[in-house]
């Protein structure tokens, strides 16, 4: 991959263009997004959702952050958890203290409900990752884990995860079975067919319902694909 793509994704990844330009063709592809999740939902719960990649630098945070973003828009409640415990960029792109996060609150640093931080979204609250741990897969496999999705679901309508990699580490199959959903995402020229197949395969043995796959990337046209599941 180019250097010249790879800085271009690097900015997207920051971008919040549905708050931006809520116009724009990008910003109500992420719209179709959110209305072909609420649609899934009509006789299946659908409140927890987590976004995954198979590999790095393939768009997940952009995404997780913007549908985050449409679904406040729309005037629900909701809640961007940045469980990328290894390589966090929630608190980046919304520009956010990560003093203190789910880190802290999992380890009984912190109270959940003083680890939230309000965005510039109404509507939308964030939990940053916090310091980064040492042990990243069992805090997303504890009771601890278990008991703060359970919290949060009292409290919001929708609770976005961005996770790792799923080909690269095991922590989105962690969470897969503690969710109600999962959004692949992969990206144009640079996702390659087999990863995509593999990290679908390796979801669905994790006991994920599978929500579908976002394409992204697609730079000259600016837009991105959604195929449901």
């Amino acid at each position: 991959m180019s250097r010249k793509l790879k800085s271009s994704l690097k900015n997207l990844s920051r971008s919040l263009i549905t708050q931006q330009n809520p116009k724009s063709p990008v910003s109500e592809q992420y719209r179709t997004i959110r209305s072909n999740i609420q649609f899934s939902s009509i006789d299946q719960k659908c409140q927890t959702i987590m976004l995954t990649s198979p590999g790095k630098e393939e768009g997940k945070s952009t995404t997780a952050a913007n549908l985050a973003v449409v679904l406040a828009q729309q005037g629900k409640k909701v809640l961007l958890v940045d469980t990328d415990l290894r390589k966090p960029t929630v608190h980046y792109t919304f520009q956010l203290s990560n003093l203190h996060g789910l880190t802290t609150v999992l380890t009984k640093e912190i109270a959940l409900e003083r680890a939230f931080q309000e965005s510039a979204i109404p509507g939308l609250s964030v939990l940053t990752c916090g310091p980064i741990p040492p042990n990243p897969s069992e805090l997303l496999a504890s009771l601890a884990m278990e008991s703060l999705i359970a919290d949060v679901k009292e409290s919001f309508d929708y609770i976005i995860f961005d996770t790792p990699p799923v080909l690269l580490v095991t922590d989105a199959q962690i969470l897969a079975s503690k969710c109600d959903g999962c959004l692949l995402v992969v990206a144009s020229g640079i996702t390659e067919k087999e990863a995509a197949a593999k990290a679908n395969e390796q979801l669905k043995k994790a006991k994920s319902r599978m929500l579908g796959a976002v394409l992204n990337g697609q730079q000259r046209k600016e837009q991105l694909y959604y195929y449901g599941g």
